[in-house]
């Protein structure tokens, strides 16, 4: 198997940043060969999610060893480890069904350390024979592992989270929030529409829109510089700020105070939501923490998105109310 890339691989993987066949971007199960190797070479462990598969073979390229692919449903190791499917009994599995152990004349297993929640090594090592070392976090240091002796350094162990990776996954984000801002723009477009005619409504969309893209986009890239650690409450800040310079930008002068209550509260509402999303995509959250959040957030999301709409359609009574009389 060629470590490059072809031309397809990079128009999948772009694909996939933008959520285009994301759960269908798999490979076989099964044992691989990377270049020439022999019954001595490394076997290295990995889920059969294609971009995973591609990174590696493509980090490794010019070295002789073998890919043990497992069965992860097209999900990647960290994920799929917590789902179980990247766990104990799928590498054992895949070790009798490939026939590994006739392959290869040693008992060594190299694992990603992101897999590790799923893999239980004494009891792989007690059905197989085969020992567990868990190599690094990131393809790209594999090769300083394998010449390192396969000895793991503290920087192979550190998971960062740059700018330029958040970055990365906001194409996907926003991709998979485009029906739901279809759905409520439109709502916003209607509301502002009938209250104060179409450039109204037009305002209203964008201010909707504007909200959103601050939870999708500006939360997670400004990650690190927002106060807090609630993810929902990173959002709500940005959409507040987004809120204040909408105001100031678009010269719109509400008619009373309580429009403008109505929408310094929905909408950074609706920018602490999809800032919550992006919860499944770092490195700063675990599952129950994510769960707590998610129970103390969204009931305050709601309520605060309905008191907004309340206010609005207030407001537009009381206006409508003054210039009848």
């Amino acid at each position: 198997m060629a470590a490059e890339w072809r031309v397809a691989d990079h128009i999948g993987a772009w694909k996939i940043r933008w959520g285009i066949g994301r759960m269908s971007y798999l490979v076989p199960a099964g044992l691989y060969a990377v270049g020439t190797p022999d019954s001595a070479a490394p076997v290295i462990v990995t889920a059969n999610y294609k971009m995973s598969f591609d990174i590696i073979r493509r980090a490794l390229a010019g070295r002789n060893l073998w890919l043990l692919v497992l069965e992860t449903h097209g999900v990647n190791v960290w994920c799929a480890a917590g789902k179980g499917t990247f766990g104990t009994e799928e590498l054992v599995h895949r070790i009798e069904t490939t026939g590994l152990l006739q392959v290869v004349s040693h008992r060594r297993l190299l694992l990603p350390i992101l897999g590790a929640t799923g893999i239980a090594a004494h009891e792989v090592e007690r059905l197989t024979g085969c020992a567990v070392s868990y190599a690094t976090i990131r393809a790209h240091d594999l090769p300083e592992y394998l010449d390192n002796g396969m000895v793991t350094t503290p920087r192979m162990r550190e998971l960062s989270f740059t700018f330029r990776e958040r970055m990365a996954l906001v194409p996907v984000e926003f991709v998979l929030a485009m029906k739901q801002l279809a759905v409520a723009g439109l709502l916003f477009l209607a509301l502002g529409a009938l209250a104060y005619g179409v450039p109204g409504g037009a305002l209203a969309l964008v201010a909707f829109l504007g909200a959103a893209l601050s939870g999708i986009v500006v939360a997670p890239l400004l990650l690190p510089w927002l106060p807090g650690r609630s993810f929902s409450l990173k959002g709500f800040l940005a959409g507040f700020a987004w809120v204040a310079v909408f105001f100031i930008l678009s010269g719109v002068r509400t008619p009373g105070s309580l429009e403008t209550a109505a929408a310094f509260l929905a909408l950074p509402a609706v920018s602490a939501y999809f800032a919550l999303n992006f919860t499944g995509c770092t490195p700063f959250t675990s599952r129950s923490g994510v769960k707590k959040e998610m129970r103390r957030a969204i009931p305050l999301m709601v309520g605060a998105v309905l008191l907004g709409i309340c206010l609005f359609c207030a407001g537009w009574v009381f206006r409508l109310t003054g210039e009848a009389l």
